[in-house]
């Protein structure tokens, strides 16, 4: 992984690139991240009651899962409903809850009844309880005795098809709840599943929602690639003993280890599984998941960002999630709730919030510290206990008497750096219970603590890092559960706000800002609160992650397939907190008053005017400034790579037969020109290549030619040729080729608020409307663009970038911390504009003044990647495909578009007869069969001798044996060869056919 500890990265002097944070990995070239992966959590008992009542401790092997069930059983046949009662499902076999209770050791029904600890009297627990006795006393008469209920449980596990090799005491030790080390404890846990599932039962425990972030971990990195390497490891570990038994018979010696062992598997497998994205299953091992690792995305910083912070939950049916797409409260400041995908994914990937930050898996030994703070060993023997649980994830570590001490100390001892920083507390008054976790894949959130902020006095005036203020208890980091017991203030302001006379609301802790709720493709969205929702989704989903910007500061010693860059990026007039927080202390690109991470903005800061211009910007379509255009508004460059390999002198003379040798050099080609090529096969520096140009000359010894061609719709001057070779010992050669567009017809445009447009006109700078003091806009858009879109936004970010354009001191547009209206129109007032952004402005053809205003002002615009000149597609004849003799697909092969039912319905609407003839059948694949007239038969074209031993060939019926009534039919090939096909199956076609 790129600046991980074992990268060489980590340590380097310079950068190779300003933007770049790491965290992907390079796989034969490509840059491949992982995708974070929602999942179940197993550190908690589940209680749930889709089919039927359970409680479940799951684990991630399989012989540790334990399930405790509430099954009816009745005793005639065919009745439903009968007795429930509870039966506990391990190591794939079925135990009476009972018989299980007395095989770890308790004595008696009452100890039983005393380690379930169920106080409050309802008979239909009672009834369920003594059918439970009943049933344990069916299934095996003296189960009282240890050694009777051990010997029945031992028969059970045995019977199963695949029976664990351990005698049943080790499998109790070894599988059943294997964080308690004591049977009596193992017990005491036991009867705590049963009391959880009684009570859930009776109504007084909610069952578990499996949408809520409490009972879901992320898995990263660490983990997705440990789940990896176990599978190639086993894999390996087979591999090995098959080859060792060999030498473990007869005579021969067994060698080293390093002669059994082959390492490949597990780099061939890892370096596979990145390559395709095939991961491997949770928790079924020959199973693999798709999508779990994604090539990094690189066309602008932004996205770069926005990739590595995205979330995904597997779903086995994408049609039945239930509530699984919609947010969740516990989603709140952890995960952006309005940046996800619109489609199939919609809910199911998600963005981090800005702030949100996954935790990491705690090693050290924490219990000692617990000890410290109150907590108490748990008694092995069956006393009724009344105190507060203390569990660590999820396994019981302890009881406490004073719960409420014993947690705030803890908090206490977290502030105080004694506890690491990511551990959370859960306090839980309704079920007596405190619980612990230290594991990863929480997502943890920073807040302010109330009550350490008048420490803040004392630090005013110096920067100070995020990891200060959080060693020193002023923020700290909480979690889904721990967020529950606290009281938490939207702002500063609300902590002194008081409500109709009464003292101020206690407040535990506040928000650091309310814009780091969103995630950060939509924090640095301006005004996003004044905008409807949808359109601040396409912005930070699509526009965002497509709009041109420079992407990396190392362009000259990279080589993307495909890259675009924007020659002269800006960043915007206006400015948020949550991009003003993005930049690192000490950078060497920000200092006071600039924006310290200005890669974030990708575009550049237009007038626009809201008018109609001649119809040109009917719908959403822009009509752009051409002076502008010239001056290198919107110009960007846009670089194609092309790569070839050969094989390697070296690696050739070490196989046995030599295949035919290709190599890079320059042979007059039949298939393209090679004037640019040198002698070596690669075109020189600057070289203008053209569609079916040689990019790269490669020929074989024999005289075949393997050359690289530009395709037809390609062109470009070769920015660089690179030569190097890869891991398999091939040398290869890489080609770039540049263009700079600049925009034209067709090029898509959008703001920051979701309105994008394609550009329809380039109107010359003398005809556009102007202003008093002479100013031109860039670009003209529709004022129907706004009512139905409901996007006021933008009309203020032009109000407020008009106002800070004139020297205003007001720059911030924070989503949820606003300026009101009132200060925006009054910072334009103070400058000598009307408040409402409106001008007056003179008509560029006539110089007449306009009798309306126009609303005016700059807005910060992206130029997005869909171009034109990537799209246009045209063809009159072409290649077409060898069977069909239809035009090939494809607009690089120079294809054909599909002319569909819905095309052709338009032309006979038209009336168009001849254009649709053409359409379909001329351009397409027109040819001529020849039909008897007299029986309706195909006649073939065909070779006979007539008398006179003569030969002739031409059209013959051979139904009819003559050649009198024959006529020639134009017919799309493609039915010739329907006929055909047909024929050939025993079917044969009649055609009637009339002389027109």
């Amino acid at each position: 992984m790129v600046k991980s500890e074992l990268c060489r990265m980590k340590r380097a002097e310079k950068r190779d690139c300003e933007f770049d944070n790491g965290g992907y990995f390079l796989i034969k070239g490509a840059e491949k991240t992982f995708v974070a992966q929602e999942q179940l959590s197993m550190k908690r008992l589940w209680i749930l009651n889709n089919q039927g009542w359970t409680v479940a401790y799951k684990s991630e092997t399989k012989k540790n899962r334990l399930i405790l069930k509430l099954v009816g059983i009745s005793k005639i046949e065919d009745i439903k409903g009968g007795e429930k009662v509870l039966t506990v499902y391990f190591l794939s076999t079925e135990i009476p809850l009972w018989i299980l209770f007395f095989a770890l050791g308790v004595s008696s029904d009452r100890e039983v009844m005393d380690l379930i600890d169920y106080d409050i009297e309802d008979a239909s627990i009672s009834n369920i309880l003594f059918a439970s006795i009943r049933e344990a006393d069916e299934k095996c008469g003296g189960f009282r005795r240890v050694k009777k209920a051990l010997s029945y449980v031992d028969k059970l596990v045995k019977s199963t098809k695949f029976p664990p090799g351990e005698s049943i005491e080790e499998c109790f030790s070894k599988y059943l709840f294997p964080g308690l080390k004591v049977p009596k404890l193992k017990a005491r846990f036991l009867g705590y599943m049963v009391k959880c599932l009684l009570q859930a039962y009776t109504g007084r425990r909610k069952c578990d929602n499996r949408d809520d972030f409490r009972n879901k971990r992320f898995d990263l990195a660490g983990e997705l690639l440990e789940r990896e390497l176990r599978v190639h490891l086993a894999h390996a570990r087979k591999r090995m003993a098959k080859v060792l038994q060999r030498d473990l018979y007869g005579e021969r010696s067994v060698r080293p280890i390093e002669h059994y062992l082959d390492a490949s598997i597990i780099t061939n497998g890892l370096t596979r599984a990145f390559s395709t994205g095939a991961w491997s299953h949770p928790f079924k091992r020959m199973e693999r998941i798709s999508g779990v690792v994604a090539t990094l995305g690189r066309t602008n910083p932004l996205q770069t960002l926005a990739e590595m912070r995205r979330t995904r939950q597997q779903v086995q049916y994408t049609g039945k999630v239930g509530d699984a797409r919609y947010p969740h409260p516990s989603h709140w400041g952890r995960v952006c709730f309005l940046s996800t995908p619109d489609g199939e994914n919609c809910g199911l990937v998600k963005n981090l919030a800005i702030t949100g930050l996954v935790s990491t898996n705690i090693l050290e030994p924490m219990t000692t510290i617990f000890f410290d703070c109150g907590m108490e060993e748990l008694a092995d023997d069956a006393s009724v206990c009344r105190k507060y649980k203390v569990f660590l994830n999820g396994d019981w570590v302890g009881v406490c008497e004073d719960s409420i001490s014993f947690v705030a100390e803890l908090r206490n001892k977290r502030r105080q750096k004694l506890l690491p920083h990511q551990v959370e507390i859960k306090r839980d008054e309704q079920h007596e219970e405190v619980r612990i976790f230290s594991d990863a894949g929480r997502i943890l959130r920073p807040l302010l603590v109330v009550e350490n902020l008048n420490r803040v006095k004392g630090y005013k005036g110096e920067n100070y890092t995020f990891q200060y203020l959080l060693d020193k208890g002023i923020i700290e980091l909480i979690g889904t559960e721990e967020e529950e017991d606290c009281r938490t203030a939207w702002g500063i302001k609300y902590l002194f706000m008081e409500k109709e006379g009464k003292s101020p609301t206690q407040y535990t802790h506040c928000e650091l800002d309310m814009s780091f709720l969103l995630g950060l493709s939509c924090g640095i969205i301006p005004f996003a609160n004044h905008d409807h929702a949808r359109r601040v989704l396409y912005q930070s989903q699509k526009h965002s992650s497509q709009a041109i910007g420079f992407s990396t500061t190392n362009p000259n010693i990279r080589v993307d397939t495909l890259s675009h860059s924007l020659l002269y990026p800006q960043r915007p007039l206006f400015r948020t907190i949550a991009s003003d927080c993005l930049g690192k202390p000490g950078s060497p690109l920000g200092h006071h008053g600039i924006l310290p991470k200005p890669e974030l903005y990708n575009g550049q800061n237009a007038i626009v005017a809201v008018n109609v211009h001649l119809g040109y910007n009917q719908e959403d379509s822009l009509v752009m400034n051409k002076a502008s255009l010239e001056r290198g508004m919107f110009r960007s460059e846009h670089i194609r790579s092309y790569k070839a390999e050969v094989d390697n002198k070296e690696t050739l003379e070490k196989r046995r037969k030599p295949d035919d040798c290709v190599n890079f050099g320059k042979i007059q080609s039949k298939i393209g020109r090679v004037d640019s090529l040198d002698d070596d096969g690669f075109p020189f520096i600057g070289a203008n290549l053209q569609s079916g140009d040689i990019v790269i000359g490669r020929c074989a010894e024999s005289g075949n030619d393997h050359s690289i061609k530009l395709k037809h719709t390609e062109r470009g001057m070769v920015q660089k040729v690179v030569l190097s070779s890869n891991d398999d010992g091939k040398n290869f050669a890489v080609v770039s080729l540049r263009q700079v567009r600049s925009p034209c017809l067709g090029d898509k445009f959008s703001s920051m608020h979701g309105q994008k447009g394609v550009l329809g006109f380039l109107e010359s700078q003398e005809n556009f409307p102007f202003t008093i003091q002479g100013i031109v806009p860039d670009i003209v858009i529709n004022p129907h663009a706004f009512p139905s879109r409901q996007t006021p936004g933008q009309l203020l970010e032009a109000a407020l970038g008009k106002g800070i354009a004139c020297g205003g001191s007001l720059r911030y547009a924070t989503p949820f911390s606003t300026l009101s209206v009132d200060a925006i129109t009054e910072q334009l007032h103070r400058a000598g504009f009307s408040r409402w952004g409106n001008e007056r402005v003179y008509n560029g053809r006539t110089g007449e003044r306009v009798r309306s205003l126009i609303f005016m002002g700059p807005t910060f615009y992206q130029r997005l990647i869909h171009m034109s000149e990537d799209k246009v597609k045209f063809r009159n004849t072409g290649p077409v495909h060898p069977l069909t003799r239809q035009p090939v697909a494809d607009r690089k092969r120079f294809g054909g578009i599909k002319f569909g039912e819905m095309e052709r319905d338009c032309l006979i609407a038209h009336g168009a007869s001849a254009n649709l003839h053409e359409r379909l059948f001329t351009l397409s694949d027109s040819s001529q069969m020849h039909i008897c007239q007299k029986c309706k038969n195909v006649a073939n074209v065909i070779q006979r001798s007539v008398p006179g031993g003569r030969k002739i060939r031409g059209p013959y019926c051979r139904v009819c044996e003559s050649l009198d009534d024959i006529v020639k039919v134009n017919v799309p090939y493609g039915a010739k060869l329907l006929c055909q096909e047909l024929f050939s199956m025993g079917i044969n076609l009649k055609f009637e056919t009339q002389l027109c």
